[in-house]
This record gives C-alpha cells, structure tokens and sequence, in this order.
C-alpha cells in the first residue's frame, strides 16, 4: 500500500471539501465574516440571495428548512465561541462527514457490500465515468418521489454535464439517506444543513470524488487483495492524514496557546502499525483463551496453542518458580469457567478501530474453535464482545463503520440494523435541560424515583464538560438499569410547552450518557489501547486541574493518565496491553505511578525505543508496548524484548519475531520486578543484570555533591553570545563573583551545555552579567508579574564545576569547568570537595556510568535527579588524578588547536609543539599534524581504557564489562585522507577530520590574517576590537581598509587569491610555492590550475564553510551582488566602521564596474577580430556572463548607495544577528540585502 497516494489525497480532500463547503455557503450569504440575511422579496418557503451576478439565487422548500436549521445551529455554537470559531467548526464538521461517508460508500462498492449491489461513485468499467447507479437508477431499491422521477428522467434525457451531476447529486443524496437504515451511526439522515452545504461532482478531474476513484488503487478497499490488506489499514491511515494539516496548525501555535477541546483529536491521532496492535491484541485477549484451555486440561503449551492460531507476536510466559506457578495455578481457576461470549474487550482510545478489528479476527478465530458458524460468531463479537470510546466523532463513525464491515464479511445479514455495536463518541450533557427530569420516570415508586432522579443530576454535572475528558472521566457506579428504566418512561401531557420544550433531545442525550456511564464504569477481560500523547504543558486549564486533580500520580502527560484509566477498566486477574511513551518507565515525575503499576504483574513487554512510527523520526517520541496482568504475582519472571537499538519500523517487527523464536538472541530479557525496587526510583530497567543492581548498595553520588540546575535567562538573544561575536577584551575571563563584578566588564563565560565532549571543552558562549547580573536579576516579565530570568545560582556562579548536558541522545560525557564561568539550565552541573573533582570526572567518564545512567534514566534526559542516585565510592586514588590529568591536558590541546576556541594561538599546521619544526611545504605539516594528532587519539582512548579497567575491577564488574571503548566516542579530532579511509567503529564521530577539512581550516586562518584578527608575529588574537596595533604585524600586513575582493577572473593584483598566496609564502617561503598550491588545490578538488581552483573555492564555498564553522554567526562578512558573483568583497565585522561601506562601493564596486567595461570592449574586440568559430563561441559566452555582471553591479550599486550614505554604525555587543540586518537596512526598515545570505 502506497501510503504517500493516501496521504496526499486525504490532505487534498480535506482541503478542497472544505473550500467547496464555503463557497457553497458563501452563496447563501454565510461566510466567516458573518451571516447577510436573504433578500426581502424571500417568501416563507423561498429564500432568495445577492451572489453579485446578473441573477440572484434562489433556494426552496426542503432547502429553506435546511437553512434555517444551519443558521440556528451556527447561533448555538456562536453562544459558547466567537462567531469565526463557531463557523470554522461548523465548515470543519461538514467537511469530515462527507468524507467519511465518502470513503464508506467506495469501500462498500468495491466488496459489493451496498444493498443494490450497484455501484455509486464509479461505474465499474474502464474508461465510463458515469456511476452505475445513475445508468440504473431505476432498477434501484431508492423510494422516489413522482417529481423526483421526472426531475431524474428529465436530467437524463437532457444529458449535459450539469444535468448530469444534478442527477448524481439527487441520488447519491438519496443513497445516503437510504444506508441509515443499514448504517444508522455513519449515515445519519441528511435533511439538515449537511446536505445542503454538499457540492459533488464525479466528473470534475479537481474533485474528491474523482481522485478518490482515480487517485487510489481499487485494491486498497478489497478485503480480499493482499495489497489492501482489508479496511483496516486503509481507513485507519485516512483518518491519521486527513488530520495532518490540522495537526500542524495546531502544533506551529504559540506554546503560550494551549490545545482545546476541538484540537484534542488531530493533535493526540497516531495510527498504531499493524504488528504492534496485533501483539497487544493476543498477548491480551490471546492470553486469557490460552490460560482458559490449560486451565481445562489442554495438554498443548502455550507456544503451540499460539502457533496454530497463527498468533505470531504471542510471546509464551517464561519459566517461573515452584512458588510462582503453584501461584498462578491458583489465580488461573477461574479462567475455567470463562465462556466466550462473556468476554469483553474495550480501547477506550479506539480511533480509527484498528484495534478493535482485529480483536473481532481473533474472537472470530476463538468462536470458530467452538464451533460457532460465522453468522453466529459475527453477531456475538459485535453485540457482546467488543467495546469502545473516542473523544471525536468522525474516529467513532469510523470505527463504527470498520466493525460493522467486517461484520458483513462474515454474515451478510448484519446491516439489517437488528444488532446494537458497544461503540460510543463520547458527549456532554450540554443538550440536556434538567427541568425536563420531572417528566420521567413518573411510573417509579417514589423512593426510586428520586434516587434515580439524584442520579441522573449527578451524570448530567459529571458529563458537563465530557468532551474535554473523554474516557478518563471519573464516575460514580449508578443504578444503570434504573436510569434506563426511568428515561424510557416519558410522559408530557397535552400538548408541548415551553417547559417541555426540546424534551426530546434531552431523553436521546440522557439515555447516551447513561449508555456512557455504564461503559465507563464497567470492568473488562482484556483492555487495548494506543491512548493520546498530550504534555500536561500542552493541556488547556480544565483539562489540566482534572487530570491533577483526579490523577495526581499520571498528570505528567495524558498517555500516563490512559495508564491508570486503563488498569481500573481491567477486571481483577484481566489484561491491559497498550502502547504509550517510554517515559513513564523511568522518569522521577512518574515514580508514584511506577509504584502504583508494579503492583500488577508485567507479562512481557516490547520495548520499542524510537522510530517505531513510521511516521514519526528523531528520538523525540520513543514508545514501549507492553502488557500487564491485573494482579500481582510475587517474584513473576516477566518477558522483555529490547528493540532501542534497532533504528526502523520494520527492522524493529522483525527482530520481535526473531526474539520470540530465539530467546538467545541477545535483546531478550527475563526479570523479576521486585528488583525494579533495589534501583532508586524503581525504574523499569529489566535489561540490568545481578552485578549492576548490586552497585546501587553502595554510597550515592548526591550524598558527596550539590546538584544546581543552571540560569534561565529568559531571552538568550538579549542576554547570551557565541564569544566571537564580541570585543574579546570585553570578556572577563578566570574571575571569581567579586573580581567580576568590580572589573565592571559585560561579559563572562557561560557554559551552555554543548555537543557530545568529554573532559575539556565545548566553551562558547558568554553572558551579559554586568554588575553582577543586576539587570537580569530585576528585569520583569513582559506581564510585569515576575522577574523573567531565574535560577541565578548566585553562591555557585564563577566556581569549578562538572557537567554533562541534560539532553542527549547518546551516551553522557563529564566535563571540567574550572573557576570563572556561570552555567545554563540545558548544562546540568554538580560541585563537589576540590579534591574530589578529578576521581568524580575519571569515574562519571566510565562505561559503568554510562550504563547504569541508562538504568536510572535511557530517555534523552539524564536529569539532576538521576545524576543524585548514581553510586560513587569515594577513594582518592592517585592513578586514576595522573590518567584524568592527562586526559584533560590532551582534550584542551584538541580544543584549541581550532579558531573557535579563545585560546586558539595558531593554526596547527604552522604549531612549532605540533610540527617539531616548521615545515618548508604543507603537505608535510599535515602529515605532521595528523600524525600529532592521531597520537593523542590513540593515547586518549588508551587513557579511558585503563580507567574503565580501575573502575570495573573497584565495582566487581568483571563479568560484566570489558573495558574497551569504542572510537566513534573519543571526543578528540582524528584525521583521515579522505572520507573512504573512515573505518566503521569510528562512524559517528563528530571529531573526524579529512585533509580537506585541514586545508579548509588553514584557509580560514589565513583570511584571519589578511584580515587582521591574527599574525603571524604573535600568538593567539592579534585584533578583535579595540585598539589597532600596526606593531603586532611585520611578516604579512592586513589590508589597510578591511576589504577583500574576490572575483572569478584575476581582475586585480590584490584580490583575495593573490593575497592568500603571499600568506602561503609568508608561511613556507617562496621555493615550494607551487608544490603548496597544488597540495592546497588537489586537495580542495576541481579543474583548473591550482590558483584557479583555489579561486573558485572561495568564490563558491568560503564563506558557507565560515558561516557553518561560527554556528551562523560569521566574523567575515560578505559583500555580495547576487547570482552572477558580479561583485564579492569580505569584510572582518571587528574593524568594520560607518564608512565600510561607501568604501566598498566607492573604492570597490566602482572599480570593479570598470573592470567589467574595460573586460566587454576587449572582448567585443576579440570576437570580431577572430576567425575561430570555437574560439569566437568561447568568447561570446564570456562576454554574455560579464555583461550580466556588469548589470548585476549596476543594480547593485543601486541598492548600496541608499546604505553608504547612510553610515551606519554597529554596536559588536549586540551580536552578528542583529548587526548583521542593521548594515542593510535602509531607514524605511527594508533590508536591502547587500550581505550574503546567511544559510
């Protein structure tokens, strides 16, 4: 099944239903912006309407009706919500209906399931548009008026498209109205506004009926085709992509704007694959049938039992104890008396149905082993065992209309409307007028009746505001039976008055949330679900003090909340199998849960990770489905399959089913879960064997260290810069608080967290604490009710600390900040004794944290919380000081080998510690350096590799662990030729350099140099703002005026090629120049001679390399006309002043207008001096490429002029983001673009 044709015509349909739907009603005077009443000659049963055409419009009779019913309805709604909202529900509702009825009809038609067995939308024949039933109308069962008759044969004799289409209208109208005695919850009767508001045309190539006859494989709908794999699939996935572009809107909003009531279903939708929903389904339902065979003296085991049902994801119960299984011997007797047709399952989530349909395949299976015929076992699956609730309508009609079909697949009697289907859309009592409850009941004795009366008072208050709830509303047991009784008992005598008004419409919506109650409060043998995903950060305010209210143990997220729905559904000694978020197995805000849940005993589980979607990627979302078992069984061995590893959809299915045949497979686990509890916060950590658990006996971390959760600034674009960004003597490096706040500088070192970096590293950023961070510290909050920035920390600030990001998706890496840095809310950090800071990082750094981090926590967060309950034994030992030392002193030396680092001294290539010796070529330093730099990769990882021997030997893990690390987790550059050297255990190493990475790098440095921010005579910044010292410049001097051309032909003797080429002669002298150049260029790669190569690199691709080196905050800037590379000319943002650029323009651009001229008459003067047809071709095409340069500058000079005149000024404190926009912007506050993009 192409899911990428479905997807597209669900949203498609949608879209263009809802267009349609408007512009229909935008003809009887109703839009979004209000209602314009029918003209005044409208009469009683004609209304007539100004569409600004020639002719007016004009409605009658039925439709009259219809309209007023429509505009009665949008009155009700516009009560509760603005009129717009009102309108776009209202549009929104019509929408679906007719593509749910839609996709029913066509499903119908394809399995020749509709009662004429004739086709409605499309005519069964290639090439014939036209629908069977309008051929055949007339040999239909549909009732038909005697106007209707001569309408229809009038239409059809005419033959035009229109007539044509008014006729499928009339009857496809008609077909609808007549499938409510078939279909009663999915075809409601239309004579409301619904029909008129519908606009269906079978011929038009644009509509949805169209594509939906054209677009999507028929075999999509057949039961029968292996590619459509029955309805299931492709109802479900229509229902999950119609809602996708719901789902977006709702989720791009403000995440001030909390998710209503109306946006609950597209937001919480997730259709759950196949596979997933069938090991739910048998490990539930499978298991309580297989447990009642053996608990009647089946000899088979489970596993056969399973295997001839063909149950493929049932996973066997594990070997368990004597104790264990005398046990369940004990709890399973009652199974013996458990009779099929009492067996209920619920989803009290159930979408689409998807669940639901295949719980009705396995009780078909169940009931077909007992020797039920199909017709029979049909009808009992629907009427008795199978039940479900959803919280939006369309998911119950089409979930309704799933079971109902596969009822018809096997007994086709069972749309004659006799059997009642257990599926509920959950209401509220909103409808319900509470005067009307006198009117009831008035043929109970007194006492009940009023009993009864409390009662349904009682679910009319708790269902107020159901629709917001849905299944996990709390309810009260009732007197179901008596409610039932006493709403069928309705008397009005006389005639209705105004009392008695609308009484109708509060006996059907009594009797549904009685039907409600009763299905809510029921208990279940087996329960399924994919609950709703929804952060309590996500819910809007009623929802989110019910579920604290009513759930305080769950009200981290909905999902958690289904958890204990779910286990209250389940009859003691029952099953509930769901899938949810992971999270709620580790997490400290759901450890009252975990309790609560491991009272119950876990069958087995599936332990899915991320990726298990096929719609969802990224490690946001990552799921578990499991099992549990309504009781608990001391000491019970659960089944465990760890799938966290395995990176897609498919991969993770198949390695289930390998698992469940091959135990041995390494991802299956076994466990007790009373050892959960010997793990602090009683994690779900199943896969943690003995020895591990054991090392939670020991001391915790937190007991020896301060855990502080890092500075919330509030407004990091405000508050926060990269380093470079700034005057760097600004910066007010190793201070302590008070040397800080007396230096009166800006800013200071922030440790911000950071990339994958082990024992040194990842500083970047600074903070404006100015005055101690006065500002930050009194700055209110846009609502004036609270200072915006928290978290100040102001004991911890400036002083040595570890830290480790609080989100990762991979393995956690420790490192030391010494004294000088305040810390960010995203690096968690944790102070310890001075002493204790280099056994504290040599330990944290070991595979024994990484692996027990993931026991307290595997999520891709690795909170202060969890970080506490590690267990440390404190030792000074002082060959684990000398290791971390060194492994220290080795990651600083990495870090500043590169110019991102402040102090980065010179380029590697030129090192005199990394080179012995300056070489006289570059490709010698480069193997230099590679080989410098390979060395201490080599030692780094050695390093780690002792200390993991220390620390597994100090925690009786030898059995356990092995102490080699992998290469692609050493944090410290390793250099390779070319990428096809890179080997596959270093794959995922963000520290890998290429040669072209080096000689890109050496580039950079080099234009540092041409610029002024380096030199050659002094180490480290030469200029980063401040003042200008000539004296630091003698071996190669930086442009006098900050600006650099670069061109794509050799225009000028000092553009950037030509000084980039002194640099290398200043480096490495004038003899090997050549052989640099053309290391430099086969390098770079390209043809050409080497300066050519070397040109067109930084004509293409400088600078994109300089913006994703400085994270999108470049210190060159690049003056740039457009795509004809008409003109380019960089800048370094530390020297730029108000006149740089009227400079450019005047000194440069100018220039290089006159370059062109000159360019175009010598080349006009070549072609028509030329013989050579190849050679004058040549020249033609350049000389249209300059022209178009010369033009592009023109225009460009346009642009510019209005900004040189200008002179603006910048601010470097307010960073290259704002900077960088204030240069182009004119004094209308249109930015002009003269920069470069920054991409």
């Amino acid at each position: 099944m192409d899911k990428t044709v479905l997807k597209s015509f669900a949203i498609y349909a949608r879209n263009k239903l809802i267009q349609d739907i408007k512009n229909k009603a935008a003809i009887i005077g109703i839009t979004e912006n209000g209602i314009e009443a029918p003209l005044p000659e409208s009469t009683s049963d004609m209304l007539v309407f100004d569409i600004k055409a020639i002719e007016t419009y004009k409605i009658y009779d039925k439709q009259v009706i219809q309209y007023r019913k429509l505009i009665e309805e949008l009155n009700k709604r516009k009560s509760n919500v603005d009129y717009k909202t009102a309108y776009c529900t209202l549009i929104e509702e019509v929408a679906y209906t007719w593509f749910n009825r839609l996709i029913a009809i066509r499903f119908m038609e394809v399995n020749n399931y509709l009662p004429d067995k004739m086709r409605v939308l499309s005519s069964g024949r290639e090439g014939v548009n036209e629908p069977e039933f309008v051929t055949n109308y007339n040999y239909t069962s549909l009732e038909f008026t005697e106007k209707e008759l001569q309408q229809l044969s009038d239409w059809k004799l005419d033959g035009s498209a229109k007539s044509m289409e008014q006729m499928f209208h009339l009857l496809f109208i008609k077909q609808c109205n007549a499938l409510n005695e078939n279909l009663p919850e999915l075809f409601e009767k239309t004579d409301d506004y619904a029909e008129l508001l519908l606009n269906i045309s079978y011929n038009d190539p644009e509509g949805v009926l169209y594509k939906l006859v054209h677009d999507i494989p028929e075999e999509y709908f057949d039961v029968e085709s292996e590619d459509g794999n029955g309805q299931v699939e492709i109802i479900g996935w229509m229902y999950q992509y119609y809602n996708t572009e719901r789902k977006e809107e709702v989720f791009s909003r403000p995440r001030s704007k909390k998710i209503q009531k109306e946006d609950i279903p597209a937001v919480t939708q997730l259709f759950t694959p196949d596979w997933i929903v069938r090991y739910m389904v048998e490990n539930s339902l499978g298991r309580l049938w297989i447990e009642k065979l053996i608990a009647n003296g089946d000899e088979r085991c489970e596993k056969k039992i399973a295997e001839e049902f063909n149950w493929k994801y049932y996973i066997p119960e594990t070997e368990q104890s004597f104790e264990v299984k005398e046990r369940l011997i004990v709890l399973q007797k009652d199974r013996k008396n458990l009779r099929l047709e009492d067996i209920k399952l619920i989803d009290p989530a159930m979408g689409s149905g998807h669940i639901l349909v295949y719980a009705f395949e396995v009780f078909m299976q169940l009931y077909e082993s007992q020797g039920y015929t199909n017709r029979e076992a049909a009808k009992l699956i629907i009427g008795n065992n199978l039940y479900g609730l959803d919280i939006d309508k369309r998911a119950y009609q089409l979930s309704y209309f799933a079971i109902m079909m596969k009822g018809r697949q096997y007994n086709r009697r069972i749309l004659n409307g006799e059997i009642k289907c257990n599926l509920f859309t959950i209401i509220d009592s909103k409808e319900i007028n509470k005067g009307h409850l006198r009117y009831f009941g008035n043929s109970m004795d007194k006492i009940n009746r009023n009993i009864v009366i409390q009662q349904a008072e009682y679910l009319i208050d708790i269902f107020c505001d159901a629709k917001e709830y849905g299944s996990i509303l709390k309810i009260e047991d009732c007197n179901w039976e008596a409610l039932l009784e006493f709403v069928a008992d309705c008397s009005v005598n006389g005639q209705i008055s105004i009392d008695s008004f609308g009484i109708q419409n509060s006996q059907m919506a009594l009797k549904s949330i009685i039907d409600l109650g009763r299905i809510i409060t029921g208990k279940y043998d087996a329960v399924a679900t994919n609950p709703p995903y929804m952060s309590s950060s996500g819910m809007n305010s009623r929802l989110n003090k019910y579920v604290k209210d009513n759930y305080p143990d769950s009200k981290s997220d909905m999902f958690a909340v289904f958890m204990e729905k779910c286990r209250e559904f389940t009859k003691c000694n029952g099953c509930y199998a769901m899938i949810t978020q992971h999270s709620w197995m580790f997490l400290s805000s759901y450890e009252k849960l975990r309790e609560k849940l491991l009272s119950n005993a876990i069958c087995n589980m599936v332990h899915l990770g991320a990726r298990a979607f096929e719609e969802i990627g990224g490690e946001v979302v990552q799921t578990t489905t499991f099992v549990f078992k309504n009781t608990l069984v001391n000491n019970y061995k659960g089944t465990y399959i760890r799938l966290v590893d395995f990176n897609n959809a498919k991969e993770k299915e198949s390695k289930t089913l390998e698992a469940i045949q091959n135990p041995k497979c390494g991802y299956y686990y076994e466990a007790e879960q009373e050892n959960f509890g010997k793990i602090p916060g009683m994690p779900v950590a199943y896969w943690a064997c003995s020895a591990l658990l054991l090392t939670f006996d020991s001391e915790k971390i937190g007991n020896v260290t301060e855990q502080r959760m890092g500075l919330t600034t509030g407004n990091n674009d405000y508050y926060l810069r990269l380093w470079h960004e700034v005057i760097y003597i600004n910066i007010g490096v190793h201070m302590d608080r008070k040397t800080a706040r007396d230096s009166l500088l800006k800013w200071f070192p922030y440790n911000k967290g950071g990339n994958y970096r082990k024992w040194y590293g990842n500083r970047e950023y600074i903070v404006n604490w100015y005055n101690d961070g006065y500002e930050m510290q009194t700055k209110l909050h846009s609502s004036g009710d609270r200072i915006w920035a928290h978290n100040f920390n102001l004991e911890y600030n400036f002083k040595q600390h570890l830290c480790w990001n609080d989100i990762t998706s991979g393995p956690l890496s420790f490192r030391l900040f010494e004294d000088g840095f305040l810390f960010d809310s995203s690096a968690a950090v944790t102070f310890t004794q001075s002493d204790n800071y280099l056994n504290m990082l040599g330990y944290l750094n070991t595979k024994i944290v990484g692996i027990l981090s993931k026991i307290l926590n595997p999520t891709i967060h690795f909170k202060l919380g969890d970080f506490a309950k590690l267990p440390y034994n404190k030792t000074k030992n002082i060959v684990v000081e000398k290791i971390v030392k060194r492994n220290i002193f080795i990651s600083k030396i990495d870090w500043d080998s590169f110019e991102t680092s402040w102090d980065f001294k010179v380029h590697p290539l030129l090192d005199k510690d990394k080179q012995n010796q300056i070489q006289n070529t570059i490709e010698r330093s480069y193997n230099n350096w590679k080989h410098y730099a390979n060395s201490q990769f080599d030692q780094l990882k050695s390093n780690e590799e002792e200390l993991n021997r220390i620390f597994i030997e100090n925690y009786g893990l030898e059995d356990e662990l092995t102490p080699e690390v992998s290469d692609k987790d050493i944090t410290i550059t390793k250099i390779f030729d070319t990428k096809d050297e890179i080997y596959d255990d270093i794959k995922g190493n963000q520290y890998m350099l290429t040669k072209a990475d080096v000689i890109k790098s050496f580039i950079s440095y080099a234009v540092g140099c041409i610029c002024g921010r380096y030199s050659l005579d002094v180490k480290g910044l030469a200029f980063a703002g401040g003042k200008w010292d000539d004296s630091k410049y003698s071996s190669i001097m930086p442009t006098k005026d900050n600006i650099i051309l670069i061109t794509d032909e050799e225009y000028f003797e000092d553009d950037i090629v030509n000084k980039f080429i002194d640099f290398v002669k200043a480096c490495y002298g004038k003899e090997a120049l050549d052989e640099n150049l053309k290391f430099i260029a086969d390098t770079l790669g390209g043809k050409g001679t080497s300066k050519e190569i070397i040109r067109s690199y930084f004509l293409k691709d400088f600078f994109k390399d300089h913006v994703k080196t400085y994270q999108k905050r470049p210190i060159y800037w690049l003056y740039d006309s457009g795509k004809q590379n008409g003109f380019k000319a960089l800048i370094y943002m530390h020297r730029y002043n108000e006149d740089t650029t009227g400079r450019v323009r005047i000194d440069y651009l100018h220039k290089m207008q006159r370059a062109y001229e000159i360019a175009i008459d010598n080349l006009k003067y070549d072609i028509a001096n030329n013989d050579n047809p190849r050679e004058v071709a040549r020249l033609e095409k350049r000389l249209t490429k300059v022209t178009k340069q010369l033009k592009e500058c023109k225009d460009y000079d346009e642009r510019i002029s209005h900004l040189a005149l200008a002179r603006i000024p910048i601010d470097l404190d307010d960073g290259v983001k704002i900077n960088y926009d204030k240069i182009q912007t004119d004094e209308k506050g249109t930015n002009l673009q003269i920069l470069e993009k920054i991409k």
